[in-house]
């Protein structure tokens, strides 16, 4: 048996480099897609140019994003048999990332090339991924509000089609930008938890429907995709500007957790914060809910002030998604809607250049234990 590399072991991986990748890269508060930083790309690119760029490692022309937005375009609409199994499927009490995590596999049972694992199938199923990802998060509201479904506009964005779904009327064209700007700061993050599930599985030779599968129930969990939820949950709670100073004083004092400070890479502050802390004050200003705003800035200085912790992406899109009549609850799989991209990045790049993930593990437990037999026990 080979030896174990003890150097290597850190719980939860923390700094350990597991594979190399040209997709994203986040030094030290600056973070990039193939090399483009955020901040560029967040004021100047559309989100369709930004799956471009991440799937084809450079920015695509007029006529290429053009014809990007003609496949999204048409891989938008669920078809008729799929919307019949998913108005089966239950949604009272259930976690809207489930009930997604099985909508999207159920996608792969009426995908022909669902087992074809060549690189121009799995192309075509990373658009229709990416297309049908903002419909399924609309459906899944549609359904449990009993209202009827949206046919998707295909002269329109990915943003505008998801807002549009989603309520049934016609988005505010600042929405839109608004939007489509999030879903450029959510689409990619470097090794993330749900990247690198998807990349574990897509390196079984697995195919594209199942590494997505893995990757949503990865961004299910709390401590990944769910805390601008949470974040959201506290400010409800909190009510009012004049009781955010006292609550947050009192949370620091009993070190309580406060949720969407820290991040496990970024130690000198989030560069997606910083962007979204000035949408949600243009946003909240203009819905007439700048308390919102005003009560997230408040809890940010403070914290920062007290305990030098910087917010992350998850602290202000909260009130972002908030300020545009987004339920709550579907914070996280609007997470889904954009990191779509980015996990097919990872998925189409393990799949260039593959091996099996098979890490060891170091046995802490006991050796040498003796069988006995039952009636002896």
């Amino acid at each position: 048996m080979p030896e174990i590399y003890r150097g290597a072991i850190d719980k939860g991986l923390e700094g350990v480099v597991a594979c190399t990748t040209k997709i994203s890269s986040i030094i030290d508060v600056t973070l990039t897609y193939r090399g483009y930083i955020i901040e560029d790309l967040a004021e100047n690119s559309s989100f369709e140019e930004v799956i471009y760029l991440l799937w084809n490692d450079r920015l695509p022309n007029a006529k290429e994003v053009a014809a990007l937005h003609a496949e999204l375009a048409a891989e938008m609409q669920l078809s008729g048999e799929l919307l019949e199994i998913l108005k089966k499927l239950p949604v009272k009490n259930v976690h809207p990332m489930a009930w997604l995590r099985t909508a999207s596999s159920a996608l792969a049972l009426w995908d022909k090339e669902a087992q074809d694992n060549s690189d121009d199938a799995n192309k075509r199923k990373g658009v229709r991924l990416t297309a049908k990802m903002g419909g399924l998060v609309a459906a899944f509201e549609r359904i449990r509000t009993g209202k009827p479904f949206v046919t998707p506009n295909p002269a329109k964005s990915l943003a505008w089609n998801f807002l549009y779904l989603l309520s049934g009327n016609e988005p505010d064209p600042e929405y839109v930008k608004v939007f489509d700007t999030c879903l450029i700061l959510h689409a990619d993050h470097e090794l993330n938890c749900s990247a690198f599930a998807a990349r574990v599985t897509t390196s079984s030779l697995s195919d594209v429907y199942s590494a997505v599968v893995s990757a949503i129930g990865a961004l299910k969990g709390p401590l990944h995709g769910g805390a601008n939820e949470q974040v959201m949950k506290m400010l409800l709670e909190i009510g009012t500007v004049p009781k955010a100073k006292e609550w947050v004083e009192n949370a620091l004092a009993n070190k309580q957790k406060i949720m969407g400070f820290g991040h496990r890479v970024y130690k000198n502050g989030d560069p997606r914060a910083k962007i979204l802390r000035k949408l949600s004050e243009k946003l909240n200003k203009k819905n007439n809910t700048a308390h919102w705003y005003e009560m997230s800035a408040l809890i940010d200085d403070t914290v920062q002030k007290d305990k030098e912790l910087l917010p992350n992406v998850d602290f202000y899109s909260a009130t972002v998604y908030y300020a545009m009549k987004i339920p709550i609850d579907l914070f996280t799989p609007i997470f889904a809607v954009s990191r779509i991209s980015g996990w097919m990045a990872h998925i189409f790049e393990q799949y260039s250049n593959n091996r099996i993930y098979r890490p060891r593990g170091e046995y802490t437990g006991q050796l040498n234990k003796k069988w006995t037999p039952l009636s002896e026990r």
